[in-house]
């Protein structure tokens, strides 16, 4: 980052300051306390407050504060919790929000917790995708969008991070395959969804409903793509044949709340497999766009686990070995000499070694 974007940066957080210790009548006083930021261009920072509120940055030019505010009210006045906002300024991208605080779901994931914490979150899924549509608020997750989603893999992994250029027959190769993963997508149920419905955004606090965050992107769009994104989780990974169990009930439940017609299990499990086959494409090319464009560097030790579930599910379905074999043979071994790189074959398994690199 130039000098004179690190400036910027930090006349922003004063600004913020200002205007969050004016809006809680703390003036000078209020303290900021920086906190992880998601992949977008927000920053969050807890006030030192009682009770402690979120103070955001979100800058307008790149973001879409009265977008964000509008959505959370949606989302909390049909039952789900998002941290409500207590202040904004949406013209200089200045928020102050409710502290749902810090226990995210994947601090707390294991073999003896996950069912009951999956359990709890499946639910909250289900209330989501039961909400109604309201008019331009969620815009449609359309074969375009889709499509311009995975077009991210050859231009950040293999042109970019890779050095790769594709032929012309490679590249024909890759839009027949996006076009099969469209076709699946605008065949299923189309309902609410969150778009980022995984561990790391979903909030865990003792005997209340989980907090909900980074919902500012929701979409009306398939109905397995939260549920892939949270099931095939790009920061954890379980078992092929629980997670197909997983799906199956969910789609059960699904069912009887009248969110799905009667599917058969195939169907279901295909249209489950190919819309996480059509994230993790998307996840592929945009980890290394975060790094290469926006300088957060610290996604790029999960790509092996989304390399792996992007392989397995590919391999199982015909349509889809042609692109498994392509990636195989022109971007793995190139992906190999990488230094954040490791084994896909055990990514995700316990034991396996992440060295994680700061964002």
């Amino acid at each position: 980052m130039s000098e004179r974007s690190t400036d910027a940066v930090d006349q922003r957080r004063e600004a913020l300051r200002g205007w969050a210790g004016r809006a809680l009548e703390a003036g000078d006083s209020l303290t900021l306390q920086p906190l992880a930021g998601d992949a977008g261009f927000r920053r969050y920072f807890r006030t030192l407050t009682v009770p402690s509120l979120i103070a955001v940055d979100s800058p307008p030019a790149r973001t879409n504060p009265a977008r964000f505010v509008a959505v959370a009210d949606y989302l909390r006045r049909h039952g789900i919790h998002t941290p409500m906002v207590t202040q904004a300024d949406v013209e200089h991208g200045f928020m102050l929000l409710e502290d749902l605080g810090d226990c995210q779901l994947l601090s707390i994931l294991d073999e003896g917790s996950v069912e009951g914490l999956y359990g709890e979150v499946l639910n909250e899924l289900l209330c989501l995708q039961q909400i109604p549509p309201c008019g331009d608020l969620f815009p449609q997750y359309n074969r375009e969008l889709l499509l311009t989603e995975m077009r991210i893999l050859p231009e950040w992994l293999a042109g970019q991070l890779l050095g790769y250029s594709l032929s012309e027959e490679e590249s024909a190769l890759l839009e027949r395959t996006f076009g099969l993963l469209l076709d699946s997508a605008v065949e299923q149920p189309q309902v609410l969804v969150h778009r980022d419905y995984h561990s790391r955004n979903l909030m865990v606090r003792d005997g209340e409903r989980p907090g909900v965050v980074d919902f500012q992107d929701a979409v009306w769009g398939p109905v397995t793509y939260d549920l892939v994104s949270l099931l095939r989780d790009c920061y954890i990974r379980w078992p092929r044949e629980r997670v197909e169990r997983w799906a199956l009930c969910y789609a059960a439940t699904a069912e009887s709340a009248g969110i799905l017609s009667s599917v058969d299990q195939e169907t279901f499990l295909r249209w489950f497999d190919w819309m996480g086959l059509q994230r993790h494409i998307k996840v592929l090319g945009l980890f290394p766009r975060l790094w290469l464009r926006d300088g957060k560097p610290g996604y790029l030790p999960d790509l092996p686990l989304v390399i792996r579930y992007t392989l397995e599910v590919a391999a199982r379905y015909p349509e889809m070995a042609p692109f498994a074999d392509w990636f195989q043979q022109a971007l793995l071994p190139l992906i190999e000499r990488q230094s954040w790189y490791r084994d896909y074959r055990t990514a995700g398994e316990p034991g396996a070694s992440l060295q994680r690199i700061p964002q």
